[in-house]
């Protein structure tokens, strides 16, 4: 272990080093060099003694402190940490970059600094994330372990040769006043123990975070029982029917079954009972969401369970899937934890118990939908309208579009996806067909519909062409090249690509060019192309779901990654056009402006709002900044959805908090629920939405 302290000596930083070389030496052996930044030649000591020097960070685009060996380079473990002993001298937050550099090589991590005593900084010298311990976002910092206030550096970046460390330089992102820090030893140590003391017992019995406390944060299971079965009297909802529809508005015509209408200028769905109905609903309320990876990561639970212990199986999420690539600790034993307190709140034998309580409180909130991904027992409920996902799956042709988070593109010309397209709805509509309860129906959800970036919207038509001649969809885009321009020698002119035949075009692995001004063909024909395959794929859904169940509605395909050819065709051949959008009002989320063109309603699928400060280590997509605010931004949305006059519904993603250390789907770990892992409502929160939703929804009265 080598231990540096920065004490400024006139220019030099001295070095001190495990066998205590004396300090004012002039000949040390690390240097210091500031950019926009001053040091302090005033040697500090905290109360223990501890010697602290200062250093001021100037306003400028990145001041730096940059420390060097006077000769050579350090040879520090491979696999091994950094630590720096620093201390925040600003009565705010600072935001603190670090880079390790061995020549050209680099190693960098962003932490923030909190204002208070000094505290360990560990840099693990290699790069790691929340996601190699199988959850998104990692455990606040900094931490205190009994004997240290430590901050770990959990998401760190590249890749060094730690035996030949040439410098470290510590900046700061543009502050726009003067930052200062102050400095202790710097050493380097073997091994990543910190990095593990970071996620160790983080998760208590209860699948709460132990080192925060929180309103709804419980010890025992008296407690759990007491305040899970807590609820206050709700008033029944006055001006609405049966299925929640408003009373209070003009009536419609009754069909028996759920439809959609425009009265005056706006859009409503309408009730079996012929009322306006505006969809309140909430997505994922399953008694099974609380399951997460034990196996390989016992050490982050105070109490993990065992193999074969109730609410534990296994399972298996390795894949080089977008959506879990890079995540580890991802597969064998899992816990389900949500579910393991529902049965210390309601028994062992809890589900039908469970689902009583759960619509006794969504109707209290006043919700009157169940969106996807809920527990299909709900439908006999009769209490609530339900929503049923269509999930195609088949041996069809797909197409990368270099998105493919869940998978890549189905391909709608390959006739086996008309097939597999039959075979889901078969599947979606046994049992529900005739309940006028439901809805409507989801085909797929978050399609790939387009890449990354500012080119990504021809990404469906650039992995079309580039298949073999075997692909359906490259058939089908060539077919349509060959009536639009002719002969080879006009597409090459139109496109500005070196091809003399079709056959080089039909070949695998043709590079399609991105649309340029000089080219003007390639976006035309990209586009005809693009709506020609949003086309047969929703006409394809929507023609088997008719036959299959000409009484409900198509809600369209739940749409988080698209472009306005796929909105145009959702709106063609959808009843509902669904749409999933993290943004703090609908209109910012994707076209409003387009579907009162084409006069066609649409719903938001999934939205949400999360914070930090409940537990989970994750604040969701759009994030706020405390559980108050989830309440407000909430509110905003929905409000902002009713003002439209186009959308029908807000569908909010999801029902119980997301576990500490991640879903075994994916990993992800946020406080986005009404309720948490304990089934315990948020109160503050619960109380906001169910006053925006008896706006939105019609109806009085309130609860909890």
């Amino acid at each position: 272990m080598r231990t540096f302290i920065l004490l400024v000596i006139g220019s030099f930083v001295g070095t001190a080093q495990a066998n205590a070389i004396d300090l004012a030496r002039p000949d040390a052996t690390l240097r210091v060099a500031t950019t926009n930044a001053t040091l302090d030649p005033t040697i500090r000591k905290t109360a223990t003694g501890e010697p602290l020097v200062a250093a001021t960070f100037n306003p400028s685009p990145s001041p730096a402190l940059t420390l060097t060996p006077a000769q050579g380079a350090w040879h520090w473990p491979a696999n091994g940490t950094m630590r720096l002993r620093v201390q925040n001298g600003m009565p705010w937050p600072v935001t603190l970059t670090i880079d390790v550099a061995s020549d050209d090589k680099h190693l960098t991590a962003t932490v923030g600094l909190p204002p208070g005593p000094p505290q360990t900084l560990s840099l693990p010298l290699h790069a790691t994330s929340p996601r190699a311990f199988g959850m998104h976002a990692g455990p606040p910092m900094p931490f205190d372990d009994g004997t240290t206030r430590r901050l770990v550096a959990t998401n760190v970046d590249g890749a060094i040769d730690a035996n030949a460390i040439t410098r470290v330089t510590f900046s700061m992102p543009q502050p726009g006043a003067p930052q200062t820090l102050l400095f202790g030893t710097l050493d380097d140590i073997a091994g990543d123990d910190d990095l593990r003391r970071a996620y160790t017992g983080i998760v208590d019995r209860y699948g709460q975070f132990t080192r925060a406390t929180w309103p709804e944060k419980i010890a025992d299971d008296a407690a759990l029982k007491q305040r899970a079965n807590a609820a206050s009297a709700a008033t029944p909802a006055a001006n609405l029917d049966r299925y929640g529809g408003r009373t209070d508005l003009p009536a419609m015509q009754a069909t028996g079954w759920f439809r959609t209408q425009k009265q005056g200028d706006r859009w409503w769905l309408v009730t079996p009972e012929g009322h306006a109905f505006f969809s309140l609903g909430v997505n994922a309320v399953n008694l099974t969401d609380g399951r997460t990876y034990v196996q390989g990561r016992e050490f982050m639970f105070t109490a993990p369970p065992k193999a074969g212990a109730p609410h534990t199986g296994s399972a298996d999420s390795r894949s080089d899937q977008g959506s879990q690539r890079d995540i580890g600790m991802n597969h064998g034993l899992w816990w389900d934890i949500y579910a393991a307190n529902v049965a210390r709140s309601l028994g062992d034998d809890a589900n039908a118990a469970w689902r009583r309580r759960t619509v006794d409180r969504l109707k209290r909130w006043r919700f009157n939908t169940l969106g996807n991904w809920s527990d299909p027992a709900f439908a006999g409920d009769h209490r609530i309208a339900y929503t049923v996902p269509i999930l195609i799956v088949g041996s069809y042709n797909t197409v990368a579009t270099g998105f493919d988070y869940w998978g890549r593109m189905p391909d709608p010309f390959d006739p086996k996806f008309a097939a597999a397209t039959d075979a889901a709805v078969a599947k979606a509509t046994k049992g529900v067909r005739d309940d006028p309860w439901l809805l409507g129906y989801f085909a797929d959800n978050e399609l790939a519909w387009a890449g990354q970036g500012p080119q990504g919207r021809w990404a469906l038509a650039a992995g079309s062409l580039a298949q073999g001649p075997e692909s359906p969809a490259k058939q089908a885009f060539l077919a349509y090249l060959k009536k639009t321009h002719g002969d080879a020698a006009a597409f090459a002119k139109a496109w500005g690509v070196a091809v003399t035949s079709w056959d080089q075009v039909a070949a695998s692995g043709f590079k399609a060019p991105d649309p340029n001004e000089a080219h003007p063909a390639i976006a035309a024909d990209d586009i005809a192309f693009l709506k020609l395959y949003a086309g047969k794929y929703f006409e394809t859904v929507a023609t088997s779901l008719k036959k299959a169940d000409p009484h409900h509605l198509f809600l369209g395909g739940r749409l988080a990654v698209r472009t306005p050819e796929v909105e145009e065709a959702s709106a063609r051949y959808a009843d509902v056009t669904s749409i999933n959008t993290y943004t703090d009002v609908p209109e910012h989320g994707f076209d409003i402006a387009a579907f009162r063109r084409y006069d066609k309603p649409a719903m938001i699928t999934e939205f949400h709002f999360g914070s930090s400060d409940r537990g989970p280590f994750g604040n969701g997509v759009a994030a706020v900044a405390s559980e108050e605010e989830r309440g407000k931004a909430y509110a905003r949305f929905v409000d902002a959805a009713m003002a439209s006059g186009i959308l029908v519904g807000t569908h909010w993603f999801q029902y119980v908090d997301q576990p500490v250390t991640g879903r075994v789907l994916d990993g992800e770990n946020a406080h986005i629920g009404l309720v948490g892992i304990t089934d315990i409502p948020f109160e503050g929160f619960t109380r906001s939405v169910t006053d925006t939703n008896a706006r939105a929804g019609g109806g009085s009265g309130g609860g909890r």
